[in-house]
């Protein structure tokens, strides 16, 4: 399945492929992404700063936060 979504300004603001959800900043670059079954985030998603940075690490069962969660300073 690929689902995609624009902003008015014609920048993509999400992409679904197969299972794997990937929201996008207005510059383009990844904002976060990770496993959506059923229109619900599950298991482990990554999320990033405008930069490409990695800011944090959370995962989800039912789209609610489970288990592990680990958010990076701007030092990494």
């Amino acid at each position: 399945m690929l689902d995609k979504k624009y902003c008015v300004s014609g920048q993509i603001a999400h992409e679904l492929v197969g299972d794997e959800l990937t929201y996008f900043f207005k510059n383009g670059k990844v904002k976060g992404k990770g496993t959506f079954i059923n229109r619900l985030m599950e298991g482990e998603w990554l999320f990033y700063l405008e930069t490409g940075q990695l800011w944090q690490i959370e995962n989800f069962k039912n789209s609610k936060k489970n288990g592990s969660f680990i958010r990076y300073d701007r030092n990494g």
